[in-house]
């Protein structure tokens, strides 16, 4: 899919507009920021973003699923506590189905885009660093062996929303 600086920034555009999300935003801003401008240096010097950085997003995503996340085989509690509240509405997320089985969430606004995109990276660049940022809910995941972690498409690669799915692994 061939898409345009301009056409992430209509699609990443927020609603809620409450002083705490904003806050909260601006800080998920502030750290999207430090990580591109980290990997352009990298790659200035040379190195490529993925020899490191996939490691690094995915095991801090890793640390967090092992002490943010109450350890859980029930992907309800898991869901409950991933799409909490304030996650909710900082990246403006729609629980589309939450069973046992199956955690399915769209969002439909990212901070992180955001950041980036204030930052002038290409839309090619874009939709890479959110790959790599997603490899932090990759590791959540992989703290929980009964859960499997499916991201179907993202604002960043000019899909209408983030879309990612849980589901519960079948017993081998």
């Amino acid at each position: 899919m061939s898409v345009t600086v301009e056409a992430l920034h209509d699609k990443n555009r927020s609603t809620i507009t409450e002083k705490g999300t904003t806050d909260l935003r601006n800080a998920i801003e502030h750290r999207a920021t430090w990580f591109y401008l980290l990997l352009d240096e990298a790659r200035k010097k040379g190195l490529s973003w993925d020899e490191f950085a996939r490691a690094a997003i995915f095991r801090c995503g890793r640390f967090h699923g092992e002490h943010k996340f109450s350890p859980t085989d029930s992907l309800v509690q898991f869901a409950r506590e991933f799409a909490n509240e304030d996650v909710r509405k900082i990246f403006e997320m729609d629980v589309k189905e939450s069973t046992e089985e199956r955690f399915v969430v769209e969002f439909h606004y990212c901070p992180l885009l955001s950041a980036w995109l204030k930052q002038e990276v290409s839309a090619e660049d874009a939709a890479h660093l959110c790959d790599i940022a997603m490899d932090g809910d990759r590791g959540i995941i992989d703290a929980f062996p009964a859960f499997a972690f499916d991201l179907q498409c993202t604002l960043a690669e000019g899909a209408e929303v983030c879309r990612v799915v849980v589901t519960r692994r079948s017993p081998e």
